[in-house]
């Protein structure tokens, strides 16, 4: 399973660099080379970890975005989801090299490279917390799932949509797009409305996560929402 993860998560970042460099007509293009080993190796990392670590949460994250038992308006924001990011991917290197309208210093690439680095570091906390971190709204009855109160969700109720952010800044300071990070408030506007919808489903599938809210009153940023 680990190596099929690995082959899997290789095949997508060749995809992506094809459409990155695709886009932004220079093959030679630094900051997306950088880009893509992080995010490889970082990927790379944490299958090997959760293999070792949870095999069950490696497995359910594995494959196809969609699922049976996902709920249907979920089936419908992922494909939005996809497509977006799709466009995303796009418009950064049409910004950042094929056109060059943004001139972003080279203190802010290294600063979304940092904070890459941090979203995949923190995802394994959230990770180690949390075996039902499915991409899918989805109960996973036969896995037992049951509500969780430890690390990351004694901050937020969505600690997964929360870091994110960090992905949605740092990816496109790194590349060197300022446009690209016009997108980020619309993303984690969609975040927001999905983790409302996803609350329900919690709400009326789990016992306690009404005590839970109750006790842990923000989403997805301490002290704010």
């Amino acid at each position: 399973m680990m190596i099929r993860a690995l082959v899997q998560t290789l095949a997508f970042y060749i995809v992506l660099g094809i459409v990155l460099f695709a886009a932004a007509g220079d093959w030679t293009w630094p900051e997306a080379w950088v880009f893509l080993a992080e995010s490889l190796l970082f990927s790379a990392v944490i299958i090997v970890w959760l293999a070792g670590f949870d095999p069950a949460l490696l497995q359910s994250r594995m494959g196809m975005r969609f699922h049976a038992d996902q709920t249907r308006w979920d089936s419908i924001f992922m494909a939005g989801a996809i497509a977006g990011f799709i466009l995303w991917l796009v418009l950064i290197p049409l910004d950042a090299r094929r056109f060059a309208w943004s001139h972003v210093p080279l203190w802010a690439e290294a600063l979304g490279a940092v904070l890459i680095a941090l979203c995949m570091t923190l995802v394994c906390w959230v990770f180690r917390y949390n075996s039902f971190a499915a991409p899918q709204v989805r109960i996973q009855a036969d896995r037992g799932q049951h509500v969780i109160t430890g690390g990351p969700y004694r901050i937020v109720r969505h600690p997964m949509y929360a870091l994110a952010l960090l992905y949605f800044v740092g990816a496109p300071l790194l590349l060197g797009s300022w446009w690209g990070l016009l997108p980020v408030p619309l993303f984690m506007a969609a975040f927001a409305a999905r983790s409302i919808r996803e609350e329900a489903v919690l709400r009326q599938a789990l016992q306690g996560y009404d005590e839970y809210a109750a006790r842990v009153r923000f989403r997805l940023i301490p002290g704010v929402w």
